[in-house]
């Protein structure tokens, strides 16, 4: 398989998943997950990945500001951030997720 085309995908899939983890923070009322949750969610829309996988994930959110984390024992908690709202809400374009449909 060709490497560029291997990697473009796993960019996309990168992108899609954090754009499922924005949403599904913004849904909760107080706009906080834990991974554990997040990694079930990501499984039902086909990324059926690791938790190291999900927290690689979260932490490439909070580094653009869309999300900020906390350990908590042996589970990492994520909360949306305004940055990561405007995102969903189609208010910003953040580098490196998926942008949202018209319409949701």
């Amino acid at each position: 398989m060709d490497p560029n085309f291997t990697a473009a995908l796993a960019a996309e899939m990168n992108a899609n998943a954090k754009l499922v983890i924005l949403r599904e923070l913004s849904k909760m009322t107080d706009g906080r997950l834990n991974d554990a949750i997040l990694e079930g969610v990501l499984d039902k829309f086909g990324h059926r990945r690791s938790r190291d996988w999900v927290r690689t994930q979260l932490r490439a959110l909070a580094d653009i500001g869309a999300l900020t984390t906390t350990e908590v024992g042996s589970v990492m908690v994520a909360e949306i951030t305004r940055a990561g709202i405007d995102h969903v809400d189609r208010r910003v374009v953040l580098e490196g997720v998926a942008r949202p449909s018209p319409g949701g």
